[in-house]
C-alpha cells in the first residue's frame, strides 16, 4: 500500500533509487575485498558524476554501477556518450589532485542483477584519447 496522493511511478522510482544504493555499497564492499582503496562515492564533478572512484597500485579505477533486472540489461544501460562523460569526469579529478596524475586510468563496471552476485567486469570501455 503506497501514501495516499503519490503515484505508482513514484513509488518504483523510489524503490529503484535505494536499489541502486544498495548495489553502490555492495560494489564498494567487494572493490575492498579486492584490495581496492576507495577514494569516493557518487563523486560529482561540473563534467559528470562517478558512481565509485577507486585505486589500487597506480590504477585509478572509474566504476560505474547499474544494478537492473538482468546482468545483460546492465552491461546494456552504459551508452558511448556516458563512457565519454566520464571520461571527462575522471580527466576532472586527474587534472585537481598530483597524487592521481600519473596513475592508470581504467573504466570498470558493475552489473548488477537481482539476486545475483554482482559481476565486475574490469577495462570495460577504452578511453577516447581525442577528449
Amino acid at each position: 500500500m503506497r501514501p495516499r496522493g503519490v503515484s505508482g511511478e513514484a513509488v518504483a522510482r523510489r524503490r529503484a533509487q535505494r536499489f541502486g544504493i544498495l548495489a553502490e555499497a555492495l560494489c564498494r564492499f567487494i572493490l575492498r575485498l579486492k584490495g581496492y582503496r576507495i577514494l569516493a562515492s557518487r563523486l560529482r564533478t561540473k563534467v559528470g558524476e562517478i558512481d565509485i572512484l577507486a585505486e589500487r597500485g597506480r590504477t585509478l579505477a572509474i566504476v560505474e554501477v547499474k544494478a537492473r533486472p538482468t546482468e545483460r540489461a546492465a552491461r546494456e544501460a552504459v551508452t558511448n556518450v556516458q563512457w565519454r562523460r566520464l571520461q571527462r569526469a575522471a580527466l576532472w579529478v586527474q587534472r585537481g589532485n598530483a597524487h592521481l596524475a600519473q596513475h592508470r586510468l581504467r573504466f570498470d563496471l558493475f552489473a548488477v542483477a537481482h539476486w545475483r552476485v554482482p559481476r565486475h567486469i574490469q577495462n570495460v570501455w577504452i578511453a577516447d584519447h581525442n577528449i
